[in-house]
């Protein structure tokens, strides 16, 4: 039997293609984008079509540099339990398999528009849910501001929720490993409207 192939974290689009593509720049001043993608192409580089492949955020890289760790840690830890490898973000691009995606995005919905200081606040409240939590949450928050510009409804109460709930700071929550720092290999990674006209890098 083919051994299986996991790209990013715990993505494996021989079972399905359904997955969240992570895209960080090679310029400090880019977002980080993040799509809901139901496509995979052969090529190691994957090219988003922003008509295709829906954009459901942009965070500043200060912003994910908060969150990237805790996201790894927690990620890797469920990975390493279903004795898959573990994931990195590193490259251009780290897809994300799709249930932990639906996870990251109610962190990064969460965080987009807050300040940055009440960031470790929304990890340490997002730890606090289970997995299951988490769906729901994504669920309940993509069915109607599900998209990148959306900013309003259950988005809004989902940044109220995480960052201003106080936490219990005496709880001995988990340490998370910080990610080593991205190799940043120029790539021919891009993003392109569908006559591939316009590109990403």
């Amino acid at each position: 039997m083919a051994e299986k192939k996991y790209y990013g974290f715990g993505f494996n689009p021989s079972e399905s293609m359904h997955h969240f593509m992570v895209v960080l720049p090679f310029a400090e001043g880019e977002p980080v984008m993040f799509y809901e993608r139901s496509r995979w192409s052969r090529t190691e580089a994957q090219t988003i079509f922003p008509k295709k492949d829906r954009p459901k955020a942009a965070l500043s890289r200060h912003k994910w540099d908060l969150i990237a760790g805790p996201l790894m840690g927690e990620f890797n830890r469920r990975l390493k339990k279903q004795k898959q490898p573990p994931g990195v973000w590193e490259g251009a691009q780290v897809p994300v398999e799709r249930l932990m995606g639906k996870e990251m995005m109610v962190l990064v919905w969460a965080v987009e528009e807050s300040d940055p200081a009440l960031v470790s606040t929304a990890v340490r409240n997002w730890m606090g849910f289970s997995p299951e939590e988490r769906w729901w949450l994504f669920t309940m928050t993509n069915a109607g501001t599900g998209g990148i510009d959306d900013r309003r409804g259950w988005r809004k109460a989902l940044r109220y929720a995480l960052t201003e709930n106080p936490v219990d700071e005496s709880k001995d929550f988990v340490r998370f490993e910080k990610p080593a720092p991205a190799k940043r290999k120029k790539s021919p990674t891009r993003i392109s409207d569908d006559n591939g006209q316009r590109s990403l890098f």
